[in-house]
């Protein structure tokens, strides 16, 4: 059957419950030099909201089994999706627009909302939104989703995995 716009309608509208980010991120990145690279900032946010994870407070309970860990990995994953926007365009806006934010508008979707936060018009959604498509199959050819997997294989929670993988798109040669 050819899809249909039902799922991603669905995603739009679950991450959009998931999308507030806690207030003591946005604090933790105010106090950070505003010359920080921006990265260093984005995996400081990341692993600040590892306290958050479902994956592993239910491991850490031994309420998730192997065969459905996918689950709470899953819901983290989602969780964190659904704020990575609005983080990164914090702080660009922090550190180049001398830390005036725009909020989010709940009509728009994830692309469309970073394009807002950031500050920039249309057609920059369009582009946006065509950014996230395409980069949203990385596979593990590169350092960043390579060692996105390499944590997760630990068993280390997506907020853990995915700061380490950030950390990798720092380097000159990614």
């Amino acid at each position: 059957a050819a899809p249909t716009a039902a799922p991603a309608t669905e995603d739009i509208a679950d991450w959009k419950t998931r999308a507030e980010v806690p207030d003591y991120v946005f604090k933790i990145l105010r106090t950070m030099p505003r010359d920080s690279h921006p990265r260093t900032m984005y995996s400081s946010a990341i692993l600040a909201m590892q306290k958050e994870s479902i994956f592993a407070d239910q491991y850490r309970q031994g309420k998730v089994g192997k065969m459905d860990m996918w689950e709470p990995m899953y819901e983290d994953a989602s969780n964190l999706m659904a704020k990575l926007g609005r983080i990164g365009a914090f702080i660009y806006r922090l550190q180049y627009k001398d830390d005036k934010q725009i909020d989010a508008d709940p009509n728009h979707e994830f692309g469309g909302n970073f394009a807002k936060q950031m500050g920039v018009d249309s057609p920059y959604d369009d582009v946006s939104r065509m950014y996230f498509i395409l980069h949203s199959d990385h596979e593990s050819g590169n350092v960043s989703a390579h060692t996105i997997h390499l944590v997760a294989s630990a068993l280390s929670d997506a907020y853990l995995a995915l700061s380490a993988g950030i950390n990798g798109l720092a380097g000159p040669l990614h």
